[in-house]
């Protein structure tokens, strides 16, 4: 029993230390996406966008762009896997419970990964059609609220919470585990992308921005599903939650004071 406890914890261990190297690295080596600083001066006469795009890849080269979007990807969206991990782990021989966790982390770390060279050519095509930096964040975010209302997030989000039945043996297992990574990746790209567009394009105030969607995206994974209408979403069950908690701890707190 305490070697099954041991094995739990393990793979709890080894996600929040790969989630935490990944904000550290953020924090401490940068991931963030720049442009030159010229490319938002007024007064110019702007060369044509295939000549601003290659003058912008100078700055963010393909392979910088895939490193600080895996980071981003491993510390803000890994965290939203882990209630399907544990469907993949619970749905799973002893024997092959790791191999199918693995499976299933690279089949969703490829639909984001995918999901980034879209939404980093996006922010770059942004960036350069819109030269104002707050013009072009404003039109973002703009966008994320419209999306973050629109009844499609919610079917997303809805598709989020699906636990399909997992095969038990075999290379349909292997199979099955890694289809339900990439579809469970790419709903949560459906649900997310907007704020991780905005995200890209906010500039130096990046990583309060990515602490924030990393709350938010994880406030919405424990919403209940819900009928596709136009209104707002996310948090509300969270609030809740902490609303209730809050008074509880303090109580805890003034019990312990009189009892040491």
């Amino acid at each position: 029993m305490q070697r099954m406890a041991g094995r739990h914890q393990l793979w709890l261990l080894l996600m929040g230390v790969t989630i935490l190297v990944a904000w550290l690295l953020l924090i401490f080596v940068g991931g963030a996406f720049s442009l030159p600083s010229f490319c938002s001066a007024r007064g110019w006469s702007a060369p044509p966008l295939p000549a601003l795009f290659e003058l912008a890849l100078l700055f963010n080269s393909p392979g910088q762009l895939a490193i600080g979007w895996t980071l981003m990807v491993l510390a803000m969206m890994l965290p939203l896997a882990i209630a399907p991990l544990w469907h993949v782990r619970e749905r799973s021989f002893a024997r092959r419970r790791g191999r199918s966790m693995t499976l299933f982390v690279a089949g969703f770390i490829a639909a984001w990964i995918l999901a980034g060279v879209i939404l980093q050519t996006v922010a770059l095509l942004a960036r350069l059609m819109v030269p104002e930096p707050l013009a072009c964040l404003g039109l973002a975010l703009a966008m994320a609220l419209l999306w973050q209302v629109s009844p499609a997030k919610q079917w997303f989000l809805n598709r989020c919470h699906q636990r399909p039945p997992l095969a038990a043996f075999g290379f349909a297992a292997d199979l099955d585990a890694f289809a339900f990574g990439v579809r469970n990746g790419a709903v949560c790209t459906g649900a997310c992308w907007a704020l991780m567009l905005a995200t890209l394009l906010i500039g130096p105030g990046q990583l309060p921005a990515m602490i924030v969607v990393t709350l938010f995206s994880l406030a919405e994974t424990i919403e209940d599903p819900a009928p596709l209408t136009w209104r707002w979403r996310g948090g509300a069950k969270a609030l809740r939650i902490l609303a209730a908690w809050w008074p509880k701890r303090q109580e805890r707190q003034q019990i312990s004071e009189v009892y040491p």
